[in-house]
């Protein structure tokens, strides 16, 4: 193919991403967003923060504490953040009396207590550009880790795709502290690939503000850690020492976070939903067969991470363990409706981006499932222009009950597909030899045609 036709064709492809971008945005910012507001205020629940809800909490306690040396977990704490955030405490007759009690670890009060001082209305703005910053900077951290150099199209589509995906936006708009994890755990990566074992064990303790976010990756690398104990202990060094630092600090200031930290953690079932496993069955099957296939899933990542421990740091099999296990923590971790913590399936969108080819070509089974997680991820950016279209067409009845939510549908399918074109790559590796050397694979919208 001739140079001009292919730089045609990559200002046509990243056309169609700006078009896809800017619909998906505005769907998110200008009628769900709006939509969902008129429901909390039909509520009763429209007086308090939404913008930047997520971080509210934190601002709150880190303020409180370093004013007035307030304990975070305390029920009147707690009575002040649904205060903040829905303009009036939550009755119980709603919603449990620990309802959004403060559920971080107290460092977290430590390392925004910069931000105590200032007027949540200014943090919150400021946050918002800085989350998007971060994104961004872990779209190029994670190529780093993977070995890639993307060119301009296959960047810029990279981050206009992920920053107005419905995870990101969701993530954005409530200042979800899971976007600074991934943010973290990109520059870990980044920094492990780069043999700065003890920078990446440091970043890697950071993410520890939403451990249930890490539990299975942090696991792994510090197994990976042992398993050449002589090469790889600096890593271990420096996770142990900032873990002790961070949980030691906030010691001095409430001596008793900890067990009143797991108080909150353990309380906060009664109000979130079930892993997403259980969260797709229902209440009824997902109640009874969601604990085993969480257990089962559970125990493949692990025996999958057991086999890796041995795997260089610039192997395609580490790459593919660590995205593995990601995809694994979404579903079985995180809460079902924490779409917004699914940023930690982007290594994983990213290597699959990469390698599809490879494996595509000598199964069937693999290109199907490939297309399927595909067509769930896109939906998003196909799908928000045509609601958008229809918005004045149809009646408010049917667009509220049945248009609205069209593009979000399939939010929670896209980690099952992610995890199965993963395990699938996992499979071929390991029995078939058929991974390729990830430096050897170019995207086809990626840096040979840009």
């Amino acid at each position: 193919m001739s140079a001009p036709s292919v730089f045609r064709q990559s200002r046509s492809f990243l056309f169609l991403v700006i078009l896809g971008a800017a619909g998906m945005t505005y769907y998110h910012l200008g009628v769900f967003v709006p939509r969902t507001q008129e429901v909390r205020s039909a509520q009763g629940f429209g007086n308090g923060y939404s913008f930047g809800a997520d971080f509210y909490p934190i601002w709150l306690t880190s303020r409180e504490g370093l004013l007035h040396h307030c304990d975070p977990y305390s029920p009147e704490m707690t009575r002040q953040i649904q205060i903040g955030l829905f303009g009036r405490p939550v009755e119980a007759s709603a919603a449990p009396a620990n309802y959004r009690a403060f559920a971080y670890p107290a460092f977290a009060d430590v390392l925004f207590w910069p931000l105590a001082l200032l007027p949540f209305s200014l943090v919150r703005v400021g946050l918002a550009a800085l989350l998007s910053v971060m994104t961004l900077l872990s779209i190029v951290l994670w190529l780093r880790a993977l070995r890639v150099r993307a060119g301009p199209v296959t960047l810029a589509s990279l981050v206009l795709l992920t920053l107005s995906s419905y995870a990101v936006l969701e993530g954005l708009f409530a200042e979800q502290m899971g976007l600074l994890v991934g943010f973290l755990l990109a520059a870990s990566l980044a920094a492990l690939i780069r043999r700065r074992l003890f920078l990446s064990g440091s970043l890697l303790a950071l993410t520890l503000i939403k451990p249930q976010m890490v539990l299975l990756v942090a696991a792994y690398l510090l197994l990976w850690s042992l398993a050449q104990w002589r090469s790889r202990r600096r890593f271990v060094g420096g996770f142990f020492l900032t873990s002790v630092l961070l949980g030691g600090l906030p010691l001095l200031i409430w001596p008793r976070w900890i067990p009143e930290w797991l108080h909150v953690m353990f309380g906060y079932r009664q109000y979130s939903t079930p892993p997403l496993v259980s969260y797709v069955l229902g209440d009824q099957i997902g109640s009874r067969l969601g604990p085993f296939l969480v257990a089962a899933l559970l125990v493949g990542g692990i025996a999958v991470a057991w086999r890796m421990r041995h795997a260089s740091s610039t192997s395609t099999e580490f790459t593919l363990t660590v995205s593995l296990l990601l995809a694994v923590t979404t579903i079985t971790l995180l809460p079902g409706h924490a779409v917004y913590d699914h940023v930690v399936l982007l290594p994983g969108i990213i290597f699959i981006a990469l390698s599809w080819r490879t494996f595509a070509a000598s199964s069937r089974l693999f290109r199907v499932v490939l297309g399927a997680t595909a067509l769930a991820l896109f939906w998003q950016w196909i799908c928000a222009p045509v609601v958008i279209a229809l918005r004045p067409i149809v009646s408010p009845q049917l667009f509220v009950s049945t248009v609205l939510t069209l593009p979000i549908r399939t939010a929670g399918s896209i980690p099952f597909g992610v995890l199965a074109v993963l395990a699938l790559m996992m499979w071929h590796g390991l029995h078939k030899k058929k991974v390729a050397s990830i430096d050897q694979v170019v995207l086809t919208t990626g840096a040979s045609q840009d």
